[in-house]
């Protein structure tokens, strides 16, 4: 918990992310995932100016596998989620709680004062933290 004593988002995130190169193939996404032992990889931007982007199993799973396309000659560009929700690091876990619940979104990509990313959250832990006395 921070300093003034209310539980904030960068609080219960997960440091621990990859990202990827939009011109990576899907096949090389898959095999980051499986290193990583990940559900999701940001997608770098192409610029300052982009918007982070999202590549997660299930679009690997509806995109790829559903769509019978071959991994090594699908892009995480073609797959990704663009643009994605983002919270920043310092927002309230009820008010992210809320959102994502709002939203239904598993999980989203923290990031800091300048929308670089620091981590990612999942609803399950915000929730918990939520309940905690």
């Amino acid at each position: 918990m921070t300093d003034d004593g209310i539980a904030r988002v960068a609080d219960y995130m997960s440091m621990t992310f990859q990202s990827i190169d939009r011109e990576a193939t899907v096949h090389e996404a898959i095999a980051q995932l499986k290193e990583h032992d990940l559900n999701a990889l940001i997608v770098d931007r192409r610029d300052e100016d982009d918007e982070i982007g999202l590549v997660t199993v299930t679009d690997v799973a509806r995109e790829v596998m559903g769509k019978h396309r071959p991994p090594d000659r699908t892009y995480v560009f073609e797959i990704m989620t663009k643009p994605i929700v983002t919270l920043p690091a310092r927002m309230k876990v009820v008010y992210a709680t809320r959102l994502l619940a709002n939203l239904d979104l598993s999980q989203a990509v923290v990031t800091d004062e300048t929308n670089h990313p620091i981590g990612i959250v999942n609803r399950r832990d915000l929730v918990f933290a939520c309940l905690e006395d």
